[in-house]
């Protein structure tokens, strides 16, 4: 395999790993969404709490994929 091909191969790896980060952060949020959701439905807050956090730690991951995107380009 010729070194542009090598390179090129290894963009795409790099491509489609930051594409599965995305989808599992999107997932975390939304399953701290709906803990977030269940907690103020039953009035539960360690678990209101702890689906905010979730989120929380979701955006963050989301912010550092936007600045691995960034320095991509």
């Amino acid at each position: 395999m010729s070194g542009r091909n090598r390179l090129a191969a290894a963009w795409k790896a790099v491509i489609v790993m930051g594409g599965k980060d995305k989808a599992r952060n999107m997932a975390e949020k939304a399953k701290g969404k709906a803990q977030e959701a269940a907690g103020k439905a039953t009035g539960d807050r360690p678990l209101e709490t702890k689906g905010k956090g979730m989120q929380a730690k979701s955006d963050l991951k989301q912010a550092g994929e936007k600045i691995k995107d960034a320095t991509k380009h």
